[in-house]
């Protein structure tokens, strides 16, 4: 114990020991004459030491885990894909941006019924755009070679 077992005890810390004690009795650890025997000698003691040689084989109460506390659901956010979807229709020009925002919609609508996220608006504008684009590009590429 060294330097902690010589501290003199207080009134609180006699109590305390009092109210290990008390529930030791109480679940039928102590018989009334060790009771009466241990709280005496509680109220006697005058260091820490004599007060753990009292309650040292009384078993201290194991805490409660804290209670459960659920973690807030996240609010919805614009799914990056769909952005992603309409900004390479309207700006990956003819051919592969149209390709790009197509799949990236698709992709993204997947992901939105999945998580409840917002940008179906999005993904969709970014399929009729990708698909419009593609179909101007693929008849452009016939007229062409057609002439």
């Amino acid at each position: 114990m060294g330097h902690y077992g010589s501290m003199l005890a207080g009134d609180a810390d006699r109590d305390r020991a009092a109210n290990v004690l008390k529930e030791a009795f109480a679940e039928g650890r102590l018989t009334p004459e060790e009771y009466e025997e241990r709280i005496g000698r509680a109220f006697q003691a005058r260091t820490y030491s004599e007060l753990d040689v009292i309650t040292s084989d009384i078993p201290r109460p194991v805490p409660m885990p804290p209670p459960f506390q659920p973690v807030p659901p996240r609010p919805p956010r614009t799914d990056p894909k769909a952005i992603a979807s309409l900004v390479c229709s309207l700006v990956g020009g003819c051919g592969v941006g149209s390709v790009a925002g197509i799949v990236l919609g698709h992709l993204a609508k997947r992901d939105i019924k999945r998580t409840g996220d917002h940008g179906d608006g999005l993904a969709t504008a970014g399929l009729v755009i990708g698909y419009i684009t593609l179909a101007f590009t693929v008849l452009m590429i016939l007229l062409i070679s057609f002439e």
